[in-house]
């Protein structure tokens, strides 16, 4: 734990930035507070950076992000020649700023920087990593999270997040630097006057929508439909991407939600901006009472999560990441191979976490099933192989049951550009049939069975918090379950160990992916209980992989996984 109290008198010294100096002056003598900013520095991992706003070694400001900045050029000029980097921002609070600082930064120790001069979704600047032949890519953002987050994602040169062992060098050079004293800056206007800041012009995004618009995989069902949309960006960077590429592909009944039209950081309607969660489509449901939509369209405050909800029997069906991901696989592979465009040895790519219904579906195309990590650049590692081996062709789907979405080889982040407009595609194709996509999912229980598949999340805020969680992950890989949910357990896999356990004889075998803090319990009957930290966010995740015979089995035997679990963890 850091020296709290020096750390505060340091900053107090030293911290100029006028919002800063009067947060710091406000908590003097509050011991709580002090320890809440300063007990640690914010982690950078392969994720980059995410915290609260504030001032403080535990908080997202100037400063600490000045400092991540400079790690990462001193990383970038000993590993690479000439390096460059693009930079691209939300709408959160303090986005732009933070961007420009990091500009100024990179300037200042001879790194060409590529900046986006509006906000832009992160797959957008995922793309333009490779396309402009960057070192690396950062995007100022915090995804879902409430208004008080932001953060700091980092990209290298293959145009996914950071690897482990590119952030742990980066690491280390940020623990080398003194953030007030070794932090080299050169002014911004005079960096783009010497051009060694360049803006990004708008027209170098025409090829990035060709792309995406390149995906369609029926154009003529969108020339025929009369698909009815509302969309909301959540008062983010989707706005005018998601309307482009919708008018782009031919679709003309797109009405946005005003009051989440325009950026702003606050979030006003919408406190959670994450389309997983239900209060998040109320504003788009409001505004459906006087203009009825077939579909409700969100994405997240950055653009790579998209969710939606269903016109199905005169009420609105929220539709879960997996069911999603399920249609998405059984579309693309059935109509592909209707049109005789299915390649050989089709692969879709899904997280460990994501349901095993879109395997069964894909299996059922011939389609090879990949398993991975949680996060996204482990889809995108997959992908950059089977470039590298010249079978990019092989690429169907990848998915998250986070809403995260991606057909296409054109980036190397989950696009909600992409998925939006690969979803709306899948809704016009059913509509014209006269179904929804409640229906179609319907269709899929009667060939693959029900799958009911939740999310469950308990948050733990503060140094505390974090002691808990991980007192909770301990305890439950020192004693696995006998049974859960009136289930026996089967199978216990430790991915922290790498150890697969058969509870039964306590024979072991290896988990192959490599290491994080995840636990799956399997049960006799092959459901998934799942139990992992948060990566970005403060709190323990749950996810329970249920198949039923009718959807009230599967939702009963859910509730009963959930009972047993949190009783198991700990959790009230």
């Amino acid at each position: 734990m850091n020296d709290i109290h020096a750390l505060y008198s340091l900053w107090c010294e030293k911290a100029a930035d006028p919002e800063i100096a009067a947060e710091l002056r406000s908590i003097a003598g509050k011991e709580e507070e002090i320890l809440d900013r300063f007990w640690q520095n914010l982690s950078f991992g392969t994720g980059g950076l995410r915290g609260v706003l504030g001032a403080g070694t535990n908080r997202m400001n100037v400063y600490t992000v000045a400092r991540a900045t400079q790690g990462l050029a001193d990383y970038l000029n000993d590993d690479f020649a000439a390096p460059s980097v693009v930079i691209g921002y939300d709408s959160r609070l303090n986005s732009q700023r933070f961007a420009r600082a990091a500009a100024e930064v990179l300037a200042g120790n001879g790194v060409k920087v590529y900046l986006f001069n509006e906000l832009m979704p992160t797959p957008i600047v995922a793309y333009a990593v490779r396309e402009k032949r960057c070192a690396s890519g950062i995007v100022i953002t915090a995804s879902h999270n409430p208004s008080k987050y932001n953060g700091y994602k980092c990209y290298d040169a293959r145009g996914y997040q950071m690897t482990d062992e590119a952030a742990e060098k980066t690491l280390r050079y940020i623990n080398a630097c003194d953030m007030f004293a070794d932090v080299k800056r050169l002014d911004f206007d005079e960096a783009v006057k010497n051009r060694i800041i360049e803006i990004i012009p708008e027209a170098f995004l025409d090829k990035y929508f060709d792309l995406v618009a390149a995906e369609v995989i029926r154009p003529e069902v969108i020339r025929e439909s009369d698909l009815s949309i509302i969309y909301t960006p959540l008062n983010g960077t989707g706005n005018k991407p998601v309307r482009r590429i919708l008018r782009q592909v031919g679709f003309s009944d797109v009405t946005v939600v005003q009051s989440q039209e325009l950026p702003d950081g606050h979030f006003p309607t919408c406190p959670f901006p994450n389309p997983e969660v239900k209060e998040a489509f109320n504003e788009a449901i409001a505004l459906s009472e006087t203009k009825k939509a077939d579909l409700l369209v969100a994405t997240d405050p950055d653009c790579d999560r998209v969710g939606i909800a269903v016109l199905h029997d005169g009420a609105y069906v929220l539709m879960t990441g997996n069911d999603v991901g399920a249609l998405l696989t059984d579309y693309i592979l059935s109509q592909k191979q209707a049109l005789g465009k299915l390649p050989q040895n089709p692969l879709v790519v899904k997280s460990i976490v994501t349901s095993d219904f879109a395997s069964a579906v894909a299996e059922s195309y011939g389609a090879e099933v990949c398993n991975v990590l949680t996060g996204f650049k482990y889809i995108g590692e997959v992908m950059t192989a089977l470039e590298d081996k010249g079978e990019a062709d092989r690429f169907m789907l990848g998915f998250e049951e986070s809403y995260g979405y991606l057909s296409g080889m054109h980036t190397r982040d989950k696009d909600a550009v992409n998925g939006s407009m690969l979803i709306c595609e899948m809704a016009a194709f059913y509509k014209k049939q006269g179904k929804t996509l409640v229906d179609a999912l319907h269709m899929l229980y009667a060939r693959f069975g029900v799958w009911k598949n939740s999310l469950f999340n308990f948050y733990f805020e503060g140094a505390d918090g974090m002691k808990k969680m991980a007192d909770m992950m301990d305890a439950l890989r020192a004693d696995y379950p006998a049974t859960i949910g009136g289930k026996k357990v089967s199978f216990a896999a430790d991915y922290k160990t790498r150890l697969c356990t058969a509870l039964a004889t306590g024979e072991t075998t290896p988990v192959t992916l490599p290491v994080s803090n995840v636990i799956v319990l399997q049960t006799e009957n092959k459901d998934k209980i799942i139990v992992r930290p948060a990566g970005t966010e403060p709190k323990i995740k749950i996810y329970a992989m249920v198949q039923g015979e009718t959807e009230a089995a599967a939702a009963a035997q859910t509730d009963a996984y959930k009972a047993d679990v949190t009783r198991i963890l700990g959790i009230e």
